[in-house]
């Protein structure tokens, strides 16, 4: 097991672990295409760009890179565009920033970093902007916080940390806000959790944790809510199940677990709902599925999988210009 966690460490942690795109919005009005961060494994800091609405190009933003903590593996940005958090894995504590929506410079939230699990490595904010989640990989369980809508502080949430399956490794909220899933490395499975509304708080859904792959590395949810996808890294292939909208509870789909590269290491849905995307470490190459919008079964795009560089790590999407106005 600890062999499987080092070889995907060595292919992650030297190249970008993961982009958080603070989208248009009130507080970015200073800057049309946005503004993204990165966060630097070894360096032990953030990057931050101004994105051009135009050319999509980056420009590095003025004081950047913004100090971490000891080893930021997974950097994202809450809906509202106003604060960024990071899950530095080496310190087992959290960065807070305000997002000067003028110049994407990060600012240290007061009283930040804010403590966390053993190894915490995926942080996500409901889309509510109320709550942050954060997976801690060594301690089993996940951290949950209160947002402060005016300062961007963490709280934690009355009974945190929550007891998840072994070595978690990644969490994610549904676009509903009323669950959260979590893939568990170690123990090759997902927990399912419902969310309190009013307090964050988690609650086991009945049947939770749910059977993955080996190593179940990456969960998502497609922006309907009604389908997850897992890529378990050393089983090659990808897990697909449905949502009960009421319960949470995964069933698998027909088909599933769907093939993959070597060693998958992350999934993601276009925002259409339409396509999944996994990048595959081992394989070096990115496999496109379209998604039965009824069923949530995975069909192979044609001339998948598509060529990537060495050992890709983590792939995700964008919605794509919109349509031209007739």
């Amino acid at each position: 097991m600890a062999t499987k966690r080092l070889f995907f460490s060595s292919i992650t942690f030297s190249c970008v672990v993961l982009m958080a795109l603070a989208g248009a919005g009130t507080a970015l009005g200073g800057q049309a295409g946005g503004f993204a961060y990165v966060a630097n494994f070894f360096s032990k800091n953030v990057s931050a760009y101004a994105i051009d609405g135009v050319t999509g190009t980056l420009a590095p933003v003025a004081g950047s890179p913004f100090p971490a903590g000891a080893n930021p593996e997974s950097v994202t940005v809450d809906p509202t565009g106003q604060f960024a958090y990071v899950a530095n894995a080496g310190a087992n504590n959290v960065s807070a920033y305000t997002i000067d929506g003028t110049t994407g410079a990060l600012t240290p939230v007061a009283g930040s970093p804010f403590p966390a699990g053993a190894l915490p490595d995926s942080v996500t904010v409901d889309p509510t902007g109320q709550f942050a989640y954060v997976s801690n990989e060594l301690s089993n369980n996940v951290s949950a916080y209160t947002i402060d809508g005016t300062t961007g502080a963490l709280t934690p949430v009355a009974g945190s940390p929550f007891q998840a399956g072994t070595q978690p490794s990644s969490v994610t909220v549904d676009p509903t806000g009323q669950f959260a899933y979590v893939a568990n490395l170690g123990s090759g499975n997902v927990s399912a959790y419902s969310i309190n509304g009013t307090t964050g708080a988690l609650t086991p859904v009945p049947g939770s944790p749910f059977p993955a792959g080996t190593n179940p590395l990456s969960v998502t949810v497609d922006p309907t809510g009604q389908f997850a996808y897992v890529a378990n890294f050393n089983s090659n292939n990808v897990s697909a199940y449905t949502i009960d909208g009421t319960t949470g509870a995964l069933t698998p789909v027909a088909g599933s677990p769907f093939p993959a590269g070597s060693n998958p290491d992350s999934v993601a849905v276009h925002p259409t709902g339409q396509f999944a995307y996994v990048a595959n470490a081992s394989s070096d190459n990115v496999s496109a599925y379209a998604i039965d919008g009824t069923t949530g079964a995975l069909t192979a795009v044609a001339g998948s999988p598509f060529p990537a560089g060495g050992g890709p790590s983590s792939v995700t999407t964008t919605a794509g210009p919109p349509p031209p106005v007739l």
